[in-house]
């Protein structure tokens, strides 16, 4: 269970401020559908970090566990660094919306704004970590939800008030903490 908690909590913090949380507030305030929107973001977040959850797992089974740990270790700390960069949402990303219905709409631009993206990135870093990518996707996506269905519903007026230097440093320890917790683990087996 840890798999899942953690999971959650990281990505419910890493989401605040990126860019598809952004995309959630600029579709709710084009649209004022929350009902779709929210499918649409559950439904491209199911399967963008499933995707990255099976590949997570993949990776677990084509690198060995030293050099994994390694990998695992520097990126986490990786996540930490591009946790404090803010993100920007582009205008051309919104544009899909015209042409679909609204959970259309969402489902097309939540799911192309997610790939690459810092979440995408540690979802699959984590299901590579736990070996546990259902629990870790099932996670990620509460993750994503908690952090983007307020986003829906109160629109960016909330957003100025969040303290997201906070919440983005806070994010950014979580992800310093485990890369640097995977790799003492890894120094110790080489007998540091």
């Amino acid at each position: 269970m840890e798999s899942f908690f953690v999971s959650t909590g990281i990505i419910a913090l890493a989401e605040i401020g990126d860019k598809t949380q952004l995309l959630a507030f600029i579709l709710a305030a084009r649209f004022k559908k929350p009902v779709p929107i929210i499918l649409g973001i559950l439904v491209a977040t199911i399967v963008n970090h499933s995707l990255a959850g099976m590949l997570g797992a993949w990776i677990t089974e084509i690198v060995n566990p030293g050099g994994l740990r390694w990998v695992l270790g520097l990126s986490f700390i990786g996540m930490a660094i591009w946790t404090m960069i803010p993100d920007k949402i582009e205008e051309e990303e919104t544009r899909i919306a015209r042409r679909f219905s609204v959970f259309g709409a969402t489902l097309v631009t939540f799911f192309l704004a997610e790939m690459g993206d810092k979440t995408q990135i540690a979802t699959i870093t984590l299901a590579a970590h736990y070996a546990s990518p259902f629990l870790v996707v099932i996670g990620t996506t509460l993750g994503m939800l908690i952090a983007d269905i307020p986003a829906v519903f109160i629109g960016d007026r909330f957003a100025n008030r969040i303290p997201m230097r906070l919440v983005h440093s806070i994010a950014a320890g979580i992800f310093a903490l485990l890369g640097l917790a995977t790799l003492l683990r890894g120094a110790e087996q080489l007998g540091f």
